[in-house]
């Protein structure tokens, strides 16, 4: 097997276990928090805690990204990638040992300062695959973290009723371990430390600096930021819409559940393919299809009269959306400066950060104001847009080098 296929296969793994092992605390937080080893009992306080907790390893991912990111291109993908495997693999496995929601608290933020797996694993696989296959090998690893995204949750609940709360934590954490060791062995890059000591070491707000100037890049972190934003700003309210729209309690919480995951199996399966058919006919191209589609998908949401409908539309976005992230990252890779890749996909991932912390907040501030339905709307509006403007750079771009 050629070694980026080596690399490719690794790294899915890794995504897997790390956004699996991210996401599966998801749904027994509350219920940890109210375990005999922490013994919270009252209701809104267990609330409270629970969503501190969850939104500390995002604000601390979102600060501390770019670092990691300006250090990778000093360093090499793999040290990064590895420093944050085998520290998460620790940290996952101390939470199991928590006594107080501050010990979660604090160990939830220490996992998000560490973080960064993903985008020194996306830097990784782009460094080494040949260009005709970007697009391939981007879906596919993007399908890897959808799978954990959404197998993590599901995987979380069944565990907490088979082996209790805390083996979860060190059976992840060990997982985690493992596919590390894994990337330890077998993952190489060829990097070259001679030629990265030569580049001027600029700190992380002038390498912001530098590539903040370049349109298309800043389009494409837009891209980021907004694909979490509209996809986790309804989320919350989804049991809501799922209960508006079924007309009774019965099974809510299993369509509820239903509905919230279909945009990602149908995003797992289309990633690979439609990054294979990006290698072909170009990422731009796929790009603005996805952008377009993905809003229009939007519109019939907001208006389902049945949960049927609903399900079937969030399914059919699932489609586009999974030609957004492996696009956006096989073109950061094209328009990034070489030499500044990691810092490059370590901001794109600080965007999506924001996206996770801000879309449920103003999706609920939305939703108060014209109700659930009209939280699809604006994110429907907000895609277009930005559709017309990754289209004006991006197009930009390619006549400027036709007029050369």
């Amino acid at each position: 097997m050629e070694q980026w296929k080596k690399n490719l296969a690794v790294l899915w793994v890794g995504q897997f276990l790390v956004m699996g092992g991210m996401t599966m605390i998801i749904p027994f937080m509350s219920l940890y928090l109210q375990s005999p080893g922490i013994g919270l009992t009252d209701p809104d306080e267990i609330a409270t805690w629970a969503g501190l907790i969850f939104a500390g390893n995002f604000v601390t991912a979102f600060l501390f990204q770019p670092l990691w990111g300006k250090l990778s291109d000093r360093y090499g993908r793999k040290v990064m990638l590895l420093r944050s495997g085998f520290g998460m693999a620790i940290v996952i496995v101390l939470m199991g040992f928590a006594t107080s929601p501050w010990h979660l608290l604090v160990l939830r933020m220490i996992n998000g300062t560490i973080s960064g797996f993903n985008p020194a694993a996306i830097s990784l696989v782009s460094a080494t695959t040949p260009k005709d296959r970007t697009g391939f090998a981007m879906g596919t690893l993007q399908s890897g973290g959808i799978a954990g995204t959404m197998l993590g949750p599901l995987l979380g609940g069944l565990l907490a009723d088979g082996i209790g709360f805390r083996p979860i934590f060190y059976l992840t954490g060990s997982l985690l371990f493992m596919a590390s060791l894994l990337a330890l062995l077998i993952v190489k890059e060829s990097f070259d430390h001679k030629m990265a000591a030569t580049r001027p070491n600029a700190s992380v707000l002038e390498g912001f600096r530098q590539l903040g100037r370049i349109p298309q890049l800043t389009s494409l972190f837009a891209v980021t930021f907004l694909i979490q934003f509209a996809m986790v700003g309804p989320m919350p309210l989804l049991p809501l819409y799922v209960q508006q729209l079924h007309g009774s309690n019965e099974n809510i919480a299993f369509w509820a559940g239903l509905v919230s995951a279909a945009a990602g199996m149908s995003n797992m399966f289309a990633s690979p393919m439609l990054g294979r058919l990006s290698d072909r006919i170009g990422q731009e191209r796929i790009l603005a299809v996805s952008l377009i589609g993905a809003a229009l998908m939007f519109v019939p949401q907001a208006v389902a009269t049945s949960v049927w409908q609903l399900l079937l539309f969030r399914f059919l976005q699932g489609v586009f959306l999974g030609g957004l992230i492996p696009s956006v990252n096989a073109l950061i890779r094209k328009f990034t400066p070489d030499g500044m890749e990691g810092r490059a996909y370590s901001f794109n991932t600080s965007t999506l950060s924001l996206g996770n912390m801000f879309g449920p907040l103003v999706g609920g501030v939305i939703s108060g104001w014209i109700g659930i339905g009209g939280v699809f709307l604006v994110s429907s509006a907000l895609f277009l847009v930005n559709a017309v403007w990754v289209r004006h750079t991006l197009a930009g771009k390619n006549r400027a080098a036709k007029s050369r």
